[in-house]
């Protein structure tokens, strides 16, 4: 209908003929117009695109780069293929930026990769046409002519937006425009699952902006690798060992706080192990994020909001470290709460034969501060240092893994043995509050002969103890060849004689 009306209307404006428009009939003509790119733009389907490739213009100055960039929308760029080479123009760095936007509880993002070109030398130069692959989606891009021109003096760039064509023809000034600061309903705050905990007893420590999804102010993150650089830089406390979980991008999730829902927005999480008693000291910290003033008369052609800043504070916070009760391997055993898991090659044993044992120690706990396994010495068993392998799992909110001791023996005694006599290890329970002692539950069944005696020669001890049976152990006189010293020294002096006659004659 209103398209109708705009063809009505223009139509009437063929009767006035040649008659000078006055300014009120082209304020109308314009006000149609409006309406009626309202109208094709409500009707017409818009298709988002999560993933595009943004080339750089055909023509460049010589000291001005080339760029190509990859735009991903509402998701993460995970991998991507390499960017297409171009002739007469080499790489020269990329550069990264990242943008999320909270409104009205909903949140958008943007994640970009720029590759950059510079030009070697002035001329025209060809870009191929190519396909890139981003996040698994191929991508082809059209060739185009790249003009490389003189260098040229660089400008000062201005906002292309910073007047409005249509301010003194519907008559408003931007002097005019008001901005209004919305409240923004989320806050930062640093974590801890525990605030008391034992000497080596871990404790999960996370980082994290939350906006509530009632919030109504435009937010968005600002500058996040530096920030957070220095942020960890303050709180990460020097009298814990940390064991970082590497949050490489900032993860959302939902959660519920005193009935509301939040968006959480996940920004570094690790666990720490106090290496003495002082109590862990959390500074307070800040994190600047992006926040818009919005008009408090928006209009259709005129800016509808203004960049300000906001920084969000943590609250200080303090984890009290507590001594570990009296006993004799106080300072000596690892905090956690773990289980054992054994095995064996066999349980029936042959003297002279070697068999294999694996300890593994497993759990939740410090993984790294476990140290070895005393064993006390016996003369019943040959037994070889053993091969040790870790793993560490840094998920759930705490620190897990295991700890294997792989050994190998040689019985030398027949008998039954109890291996929980050999191999054992004590550790602190922080959740009982109790020392506790993993120990071995395999029992061995020994046979054959005594092998404590003998001795096994592995090697071969070379051919000078070989002969040392085949030669005899008399004395012999160290004088019975004087007379060959006596015989060797005069041949020698007969001989310096006949040279030096020899020189002096010649």
């Amino acid at each position: 209908m209103e398209i109708v009306s705009v063809i009505n209307f223009l139509c009437s404006l063929h009767k006035v003929g040649k008659r000078r428009l006055t300014a009120y009939t082209m304020r109308t003509i314009l006000s149609y117009i409006l309406v009626l790119f309202t109208t094709i733009f409500c009707f017409t389907p818009v298709w988002s695109q999560n993933v595009k490739v943004d080339v750089g213009p055909g023509e460049i100055a010589a000291n001005e780069a080339f760029t190509i960039t990859v735009v991903v929308e509402n998701d993460q760029l995970k991998n991507l293929s390499g960017f297409p080479e171009i002739e007469g123009l080499i790489k020269r760095g990329t550069s990264s930026s990242t943008s999320t936007q909270f409104i009205n509880g909903q949140v958008s993002s943007t994640q970009s990769l720029t590759q950059n070109y510079v030009p070697q030398r002035q001329g025209t130069f060809t870009l191929p046409a190519f396909t890139i692959s981003v996040n698994g989606q191929t991508v082809k891009v059209p060739g185009k002519s790249i003009t490389v021109g003189p260098p040229r003096q660089q400008r000062r760039q201005t906002d292309p937006f910073a007047t409005d064509p249509w301010e003194e023809l519907f008559g408003n000034r931007r002097g005019n425009e008001e901005f209004i600061d919305v409240k923004a309903d989320a806050f930062f705050a640093l974590t801890t699952d525990k605030s008391e905990v034992y000497l080596g007893e871990g404790f999960n420590t996370s980082l994290a902006f939350y906006v509530s999804e009632q919030n109504r102010a435009d937010l968005e993150f600002y500058d996040m690798s530096k920030q957070l650089t220095d942020i960890l830089k303050k709180i990460r406390p020097s009298n814990c060992w940390e064991e970082n979980f590497n949050v490489e991008n900032i993860k959302r999730e939902q959660v519920t706080i005193k009935n509301q829902r939040y968006q959480k927005y996940l920004i570094y999480q690790a666990t720490f192990f106090p290496l003495n008693t002082e109590p862990i000291e959390f500074p307070s910290v800040g994190l600047k994020l992006i926040k818009y003033r919005m008009a408090k008369n928006p209009s259709f052609f005129g800016p509808s909001r203004q960049e300000d800043f906001k920084t969000f504070r943590t609250q200080a916070k303090t984890v009290q470290v507590k001594e570990l009760p009296i006993h004799p391997l106080k300072n000596k055993v690892a905090v956690g709460d773990y289980q054992l898991e054994e095995q064996i090659s066999g349980e029936q044993l042959q003297t002279g034969e070697s068999f294999s044992y694996n300890f593994k120690i497993q759990g939740k706990g410090n993984i790294s501060a476990i140290g070895n396994l005393e064993i006390p010495e016996s003369d019943k068993f040959d037994l070889y240092p053993p091969s040790i392998q870790k793993t560490v799992h840094r998920r759930n909110g705490g620190v897990s893994g295991s700890h294997s001791f792989g050994f190998y023996a040689i019985p030398n005694e027949p008998g039954i043995y109890d291996l929980g006599d050999y191999f054992s290890w004590t550790f602190f329970n922080p959740r009982t509050e109790e020392y506790q002692t993993l120990k071995s539950n395999i029992t061995v069944k020994v046979t054959g002969e005594s092998k404590k005696n003998e001795t096994i020669l592995a090697t071969d001890l070379g051919s000078f103890y070989d002969i040392i049976d085949l030669q005899g152990n008399n004395l012999k006189s160290r004088h019975q060849y004087e007379y060959f010293k006596v015989f060797a020294n005069i041949f020698i002096l007969v001989m310096l004689v006949l040279t030096a006659i020899f020189i002096f004659r010649k």
